[in-house]
């Protein structure tokens, strides 16, 4: 690489460094870096811009950048397509072209003809605002949706009239993260929101929600709360309604805990502004999510006993788990994700569809919807993954759903029941030349003996004479999600150029189930940092690539994962992109939407917990005359999940530590503005992607070329 300064970390901006600790439950915890989380102070101000300018020097030196820009671009015009929600014969559904900056929302009317309800852009062309969530009525003539500027995913509801596209309701603010469960006649729904700002304690303004019930055309101020009061803070709550407008089911979780309470209601025997609503499971550590099919049944999608979930069904007036009955049992392999219900007249008999992942591969099953007894699987387009089951709500004989894989952009297939026939229904909107790549998985054995499966996608024309090659490990290992195949711009212009991209399935994720899950998280967080060390081993064991060509790669969660795994194991990788992460585990509650993952990694207010965040926090374990590998931290300033203060005081740190050469291996800082933690526009994916894929080019020696 090009010199940029002249020497090591003694050249990189000097950062305002103080002698700031705390004292928790007599444990003394340095905080040297605490100045840079004002975002707003002078002096992190200057070292911001100092950082920019920096950042700015060395990838003006990433001569790959220009070709990682025009191949995203070009792969990034497959486009995107969602499944079909419907309403009778009108349907809804999201669609991104070529040229689009966001997908917008679509009606296709009875008649057929095809209209635009939501396009962000026409809404803001400056391309920060985003469309959340959206919700049709239940005659589908009215429509909730969810928008929110800046990145910053502080939704704001209002409702649209399907069929003229006049805003008849709304704004409603405070409603981040909020169900919308529409009665029918579509003059009310119940909802989630903040209380006022001025309602709550200093710093709590991002907890403290309520289930409301909403009358269209009507001032907030009247809405009447129906739940919530007296219970925790970070609670997040559910609110949906049964198609027939019977039943109302309410869902209370504490924050990102891996349980919930659910209650319901009989809305006919009583006023929906004053439900009499009836536990159903509370207390319990397990997650439950309950439906009213149209055949009168209550439908439990349940973990509670069965870690890879099981669905069971029960008269919705007796719905205490000592009235379920299994339905669909756990399959010992194979975690339960979604169903759909098809009972159309058009059928001999009524049949239940079920996705499931098995080892973070989907796959579809035709059950008999009386007994459950499975009578054949679907055929997909390959070893991917699938979106959610769609169906009719007033019954039918189709189902609709998403699929992906490394080499097929979104498309939506469909399902009739009659023929057990799978079509396309929507392709990608984009025709691209797709990169001939291969990807098999793999299993290996982490620390502790435990079996791990890995995706590894290389150059199909590769032979094992031109290993080892530039290799890119990424991994999540978090709050119960599964790495799933799916299409990625980055994966395949990485291969394409000649590179390796593996993705770990790391325990922390819902790869096989819950147990997966909690043997990842709290006091068994290591066990993630372990299982991606080992993939990295297994990586260079088998000839894949070297240390010296290994880089890393994690997001949030992720961030935490290989901000952990360069300071446990600085030797191992040679550069490591690090986006939008938890660093600091000790402080990680007071910022952002922190109090609400402390299920996951555990409290700094209990002297045990602490012990555990202390034990692997980043921040906390920089240790000064160390190598570090080169680092690119990416954080966004509107992001507030994760506060980008973790990157700061990180990147000062490292800064400071490494004895590595600023020219070889920096430690740089790429702060972006006016977007956030989540969606974003297609010319600012491609801008981010194309700095970390130049980034890492640049410091394992890929050369498209």
């Amino acid at each position: 690489m090009d010199s940029v300064t002249s020497n090591s970390s003694s050249q990189y901006p000097p950062a305002p460094e103080g002698h700031d600790a705390d004292v928790l439950h007599g444990v003394t915890v340095p905080d040297p870096f605490r100045a840079l989380e004002n975002p707003d102070a002078p002096e992190t101000t200057v070292w911001g811009e100092a950082q920019d300018a920096l950042f700015n020097a060395h990838r003006d030196r990433w001569t790959t950048r220009d070709h990682f820009r025009e191949r995203l671009s070009e792969l990034l015009r497959s486009g995107t397509v969602g499944a079909p929600v419907w309403r009778g014969e009108r349907s809804f559904h999201t669609r991104r072209t070529p040229d689009q900056e966001h997908a917008v929302l679509l009606t296709t009317d009875p008649g057929g003809e095809e209209r635009v309800l939501i396009d962000p852009v026409a809404l803001d062309p400056s391309g920060t605002t985003t469309l959340d969530a959206w919700q049709p009525s239940k005659e589908g003539d009215l429509l909730a949706y969810q928008v929110s500027e800046g990145g910053r995913e502080e939704s704001v509801v209002r409702v649209l009239d399907v069929v003229s596209g006049e805003v008849i309701d709304g704004p409603i603010d405070r409603a981040r993260y909020s169900p919308i469960g529409w009665l029918p006649g579509g003059k009310s729904f119940y909802y989630v929101r903040r209380l006022p700002p001025e309602s709550v304690p200093d710093g709590e303004e991002q907890y403290h929600r309520r289930v409301y019930l909403h009358q269209i055309g009507t001032d907030t101020a009247n809405d009447v709360e129906i739940f919530g009061s007296g219970m925790d803070k970070t609670n997040y709550y559910g609110a949906s309604v049964s198609r027939d407008g019977r039943w109302l089911i309410v869902s209370a979780a504490q924050g990102t805990a891996p349980r919930n309470d659910v209650w319901i209601a009989d809305l006919h025997a009583g006023d929906p502004a004053a439900p009499d609503l009836r536990p159903v499971i509370v207390g319990a550590d397990a997650r439950t999510h309950l439906h009213v099919g149209r055949d009168g049944r209550l439908y439990v999608l349940t973990d509670l006993d069965a870690p890879r979930r099981r669905l069971a069904v029960a008269d919705p007036a007796t719905p205490e788990p000592e009235h379920w009955r299994d339905l669909l049992p756990e399959d010992g392999s194979a975690v339960l994700d979604d169903y759909a219900i098809l009972d159309g007249p058009e059928l001999e008999r009524p049949v239940l569809l079920a996705s499931r992942t098995r080892h973070a591969i989907s796959e579809v099953t035709v059950h008999d919807l009386a007994t459950g007894h499975r009578e054949s699987t679907l055929e997909l387009p390959g070893l991917g993954s699938i979106g959610g089951l769609s169906e009719r709500p007033e019954g039918g004989h189709e189902s609709w759903f998403g699929y992906t894989d490394h080499t097929t952009p979104s498309l939506v297939l469909h399902v009739d029941a009659r023929s057990g026939d799978v079509t396309t229904w929507a392709p990608s909107p984009g025709t691209i030349d797709i990169p001939d790549v291969r990807s098999e998985q793999v299993t290996y054995r982490s620390k502790d003996g435990t079996e791990v499966r890995m995706v590894i996608v290389s150059p199909a024309a590769g032979d094992a004479s031109r290993r080892p090659r530039p290799t890119v490990l990424y991994g999540y290992g978090g709050f119960n999600i599964a790495l799933t195949p799916a299409y990625s711009a980055s994966i395949l212009a990485w291969v394409e150029a000649g590179g390796v991209w593996a993705v770990a399935g790391l325990r922390g994720g819902s790869e096989e189930g819950e147990a997966w899950h909690r043997a990842g998280m709290r006091e068994q967080k290591q066990n993630v940092f372990d299982d991606f060390h080992a993939a990295a081993g297994y990586l260079v064991e088998q000839g894949w690539t070297t240390p010296r060509q290994l880089g890393i790669s994690g997001g949030s969660n992720g961030g935490l994962l290989v901000g952990a795994a360069l300071t446990q194991h600085p030797g191992s990788f040679r550069a490591v992109v690090c986006s939008a992460p938890l660093l600091d585990m000790v402080r990680y509650e007071q910022f952002g939407l922190g109090a609400t993952w402390n299920d996951e990694y555990g409290t700094a207010a209990d002297p045990e917990e602490l012990s555990w965040l202390l034990g692997y926090s980043p921040y906390h374990h920089v240790e000064p005359g160390t190598a570090y590998p080169a680092v690119l931290f990416t954080v966004f300033d509107g992001d507030t999940r994760v506060d980008p203060l973790h990157a700061r005081k990180m990147a000062a740190a490292l800064q400071q530590a490494t004895t590595s050469d600023v020219a070889e291996r920096p430690v740089l800082l790429r702060a972006e503005r006016n977007v956030g933690h989540g969606a974003r526009a297609v010319s600012r994916t491609v801008d981010l992607a194309t700095d970390q894929l130049g980034f890492l080019a640049a410091q394992l020696g890929l050369d498209p070329q």
